[in-house]
């Protein structure tokens, strides 16, 4: 089966939830009490996890990018690991709003933090199972110069997005800032050069 529908309709998806982050972003309105940079600053936590969120998505779409330039063909399995990977990429601007809407209560921000990092959690393991069954059950659908090695090697950096997401969720039980500091983490160490292997052949 053809890929291109596949990538055509991911990239979609992705840049609607992208682009959905920015709606939980207003413009305060004016008032004689308090300055513009003061209201502004009254909504950092919407700014936060904005910019969290957006280079989690990011990182996740240069590593999909990445996933399906490994594959020659892709089978009914494939497109159903696809979809539910976009389900819970889809997600996140409500977990987003979430987070942001309850890191300053006192009331609701542990469960909201943990839902945030729960939904980065998911995220990530979808991408794991999605990249293990295809570089362990469906070798023949991938490029004839992709390597065991090279298998192991995506595998053993998918593992790595996991754990910390796992951390992240539990740490909302110590403090919600703590669930975004590590998220935000993680955002910036794949956005860093060499966390991301390329594919055999890319320039």
């Amino acid at each position: 089966m053809d890929k291109t529908r596949l990538e055509a309709f991911s990239d979609g998806v992705i840049a609607v939830a992208i682009t959905l982050l920015v709606i939980d972003l207003r413009v305060p309105e004016p008032a004689h009490d308090a300055s513009l940079a003061h209201r502004l600053g009254e909504q950092w936590p919407n700014f936060a996890a904005y910019v969290v969120s957006f280079l989690t998505i990011g990182v996740i779409w240069v590593n999909h990018h990445a996933t399906l330039r490994r594959l020659r063909a892709v089978d009914r399995s494939i497109l159903f690991l696809n979809l539910a990977l976009l389900m819970t990429i889809v997600l996140l601007p409500f977990t987003t709003a979430l987070m942001a809407r309850y890191l300053l209560e006192d009331s609701g921000r542990t469960l909201a933090a943990a839902i945030y990092g729960g939904s980065l959690l998911l995220m990530s393991a979808v991408f794991l199972t999605m990249n293990w069954h295809l570089l362990r059950n469906r070798t023949h659908l991938l490029h004839a110069d992709i390597s065991p090695a090279y298998r192991r090697t995506v595998l053993s950096r998918n593992l790595i997005g996991v754990a910390p997401y796992l951390l992240a969720t539990a740490a909302a039980f110590v403090s919600p800032y703590l669930t975004l500091a590590i998220s935000a983490a993680v955002a910036v160490y794949f956005v860093l050069p060499g966390t991301t292997p390329d594919t055999p052949g890319e320039a």
